[in-house]
């Protein structure tokens, strides 16, 4: 994906969910989303764990989130992710984010068939302070 297409979507998009969001602040999730939270992003915590993250009530999956949803970011491990997307598809998100080790080939294609475009294996804090910090 071009610094181009990332620079859109980090641009164009501010409504991110977070699948696998944790509250425990050494978690990788935690900091990529406070960041995010910090630079004006709308972040919707989504773990069945997780009651509140960030100040932000946690839903236990896609689902149930209430409001729309542009970005489904991933914090998943690799096997999860196929249904995570199909999820994101029925939400009419437009992008799947899947952070470093979250990447799914397969659950990639399935998403740019679908119309999302697919960010595989990359981290959405690095690339908004490469391209934007």
């Amino acid at each position: 994906m071009s610094d181009e297409q990332i620079r859109d979507i980090l641009t164009n998009y501010r409504t991110i969910a977070s699948v696998g969001l944790s509250s425990k602040p050494d978690r990788p999730s935690f900091g990529v989303a406070s960041y995010l939270k910090e630079k004006g992003y709308r972040v919707i915590p989504v773990n069945p764990n997780e009651t509140e993250v960030l100040g932000e009530k946690a839903y236990p999956d896609l689902e149930s989130v209430p409001e729309p949803v542009e970005i489904v970011q991933i914090f998943r491990r690799s096997e999860a992710v196929p249904e995570i997307v199909e999820a994101a598809i029925r939400r009419g998100a437009k992008v799947v984010w899947m952070q470093d080790g979250a990447g799914n080939p397969d659950a990639a294609k399935r998403a740019e068939a679908a119309g999302l475009v697919a960010v595989v294996d990359d981290c959405m804090m690095r690339e908004h302070r490469r391209l934007l910090g």
